[in-house]
């Protein structure tokens, strides 16, 4: 039986790989994003875009139409987010509270309200995007790691309270991500050792799997290029 899977950010190059993967498992998926439209189209699933993830009754909305379009929430991929690299000295205070909004509250906000849906579910997951970076921070990524760390900390404390439930909790940690834009802002790196999105894409359609089924509160490195 297809299960209803929502991936958030899902219009972005991770977002489109991993609503592939669910949709060539043959999944009905729904992608939704904060941009209005996808640059691609499908022959297949639900797009909402222009959707606010921190914003309660925006979210609450598209959770609405996802559940009356497949009939629940079965999983819930948290791909939204984003990235900025400034030092404290020279950077905007503002930016520690952009990326806590763009990277945390955007899942904290889907999942909360998902959670009933997911409930209903026989094998409900919920699969949140955290960072390597975030395990060990670097100069210039401490507002994106802090972030990301928060992003840790919830996937964990949300497994614990699940524990008793159907609902699986746990988060991929990828290293530098082989997306167009990375490759554009250092175009003078190693990229060997970068990760394809498609290789994330497999790890979480794992965890999603009724073989992850006693997987909860993992925090899974995903580093491994080629």
């Amino acid at each position: 039986m297809a299960r209803s899977v929502i991936v958030t950010g899902g219009f972005g190059i991770l977002g489109r790989a991993v609503a592939s993967a669910f949709s060539a498992a043959g999944d009905n998926v729904t992608r939704i994003d904060f941009g209005a439209e996808a640059s691609n189209t499908r022959d297949s699933g639900l797009d909402i875009g222009g959707v606010d993830l921190t914003n309660k009754v925006a979210t609450r909305s598209a959770v609405d139409q996802v559940i009356s379009a497949f009939g629940g929430i079965d999983v819930l991929v948290n791909v939204a987010g984003g990235f900025l690299w400034e030092t404290l000295e020279d950077g905007s205070i503002e930016s520690w509270a952009k990326m806590q909004s763009m990277n945390l509250m955007t899942a904290a906000t889907i999942t909360q309200l998902s959670l009933p849906a997911l409930k209903n579910s026989p094998g409900g997951r919920v699969i949140n995007i955290g960072a390597g970076a975030a395990i060990k921070s670097g100069m210039g990524m401490g507002a994106y790691a802090a972030s990301k760390s928060g992003v840790h900390r919830l996937t964990e404390s949300l497994a614990e309270e699940l524990a008793g439930s159907n609902i699986t909790v746990n988060a991929v940690l990828p290293s530098i991500i082989d997306t167009p834009t990375n490759r554009a802002d250092m175009p003078d790196a190693d990229t060997s050792q970068w990760v394809k999105p498609e290789a994330i894409a497999d790890v979480i359609i794992f965890l999603a799997s009724d073989a992850a089924r006693s997987v909860t509160g993992a925090l899974v490195p995903v580093t491994h290029g080629g």
